[in-house]
């Protein structure tokens, strides 16, 4: 019995110790929601220290919510941060879109936070309308470049006004969509022309024809309208691909008449050859000419008078060569 009361009295003075830090730590917060009507009890706010929630962005948010004429209650609240939620912004959402009377709940508001997208961001856009730049400047590129019918290039520039689709904001396309959908659309369009005169005096005619395509189907944007800002007249594609055609034409038939050229001159080496041939074959005929002589002289064929005969021939023939050719000597 004497080791009870001083027991008892260590354990009631740590109690009091442990309710006077908690008194001390969410007492003020426990006033402000209070005096807000958020209605937060300090049991909970011990419990969100325990939970390793702040106490302040839930306090803070309920007040906000409640003043506003929202309903979050703090186990939500407790939810969304838990998941690593802004619940901040959240609730500045819920208040701008109910400002605006755009229909957003609570579990919208927290699934598109979770998904990575800015609520209070998207809720304004829905407000005030945003404009996408096509193409992207800051992508290195300020025009969208097309050939028309005629081969002339049309460079172009459009400016998108979108508003955001908060239905369709969770899964939805993100601005690269649109923008890479609004180019296709003005490349499609151009391409399409006749002349690019008829693009030049009625641009308009661009962004009616992208904006009948429906090209925010499936994006978390709805297009209000798109605007040509700039129509310029770039090269002549035409010509410059018909003047490569044109070249690729000329070494193909280079390239043909360097493979005839060598073919013939293949064709004379064999010529040359087959006279050079033929020449050999003469002198190996006459080569036979003293050995058939020498074969006829032994057999009685032929006596010394015919061969003085066949040699006095052969001067008078070479006498008769030799004076052709001082007479045609004397013509040059």
């Amino acid at each position: 019995m004497n080791y009870i009361i001083p027991i008892l009295l260590v354990a009631g003075g740590v109690f009091v110790f442990v309710m006077g830090i908690v008194f001390i730590m969410f007492f003020r917060l426990w006033l402000r929601a209070y005096f807000s009507g958020a209605g937060v009890s300090l049991f909970s706010l011990v419990g969100m220290a325990i939970r390793k929630v702040n106490p302040n962005v839930i306090v803070d948010s309920r007040i906000m919510a409640v003043k506003a004429g929202l309903q979050a209650s703090t186990d939500e609240l407790e939810t969304h941060y838990l998941a690593s939620g802004n619940v901040v912004r959240v609730i500045q959402s819920l208040i701008a879109a109910s400002k605006a009377n755009i229909p957003l709940s609570f579990q919208q508001a927290t699934a598109i936070d979770l998904a990575g997208r800015d609520v209070l961001d998207a809720v304004r856009t829905s407000v005030l309308p945003k404009i996408i730049d096509c193409p992207d400047a800051s992508k290195g590129q300020n025009t969208v470049a097309a050939v028309a019918m005629d081969g002339i290039q049309i460079k172009a520039r459009a400016r998108v006004t979108v508003r955001t689709n908060l239905s369709s904001l969770v899964g939805g396309a993100t601005e690269e969509t649109i923008i890479a959908r609004v180019g296709e659309g003005i490349v499609t369009t151009i391409g399409s022309s006749a002349t690019h005169k008829k693009v030049l005096e009625n641009p308009d005619m661009i962004s009616k024809a992208v904006l009948a395509r429906g090209l925010d189907a499936g994006t978390a944007y709805e297009i209000l309208s798109i605007d040509i800002a700039d129509v310029d007249v770039g090269e002549n594609i035409g010509a410059q691909l018909q003047t490569k055609q044109a070249e690729a034409d000329k070494q193909i038939a280079q390239a043909r008449a360097e493979e005839r050229r060598a073919m013939a001159y293949a064709r004379e080496q064999e010529m040359r050859a087959q006279v050079v041939e033929m020449q050999s074959r003469v002198v190996e005929a006459e080569a036979e000419v003293p050995r058939a002589m020498a074969e006829a002289f032994r057999n009685g064929n032929m006596g010394i008078m015919d061969y003085y005969k066949m040699k006095n021939v052969m001067a008078d023939t070479d006498m008769r060569d030799s004076i052709s050719k001082i007479d045609d000597d004397t013509k040059k």
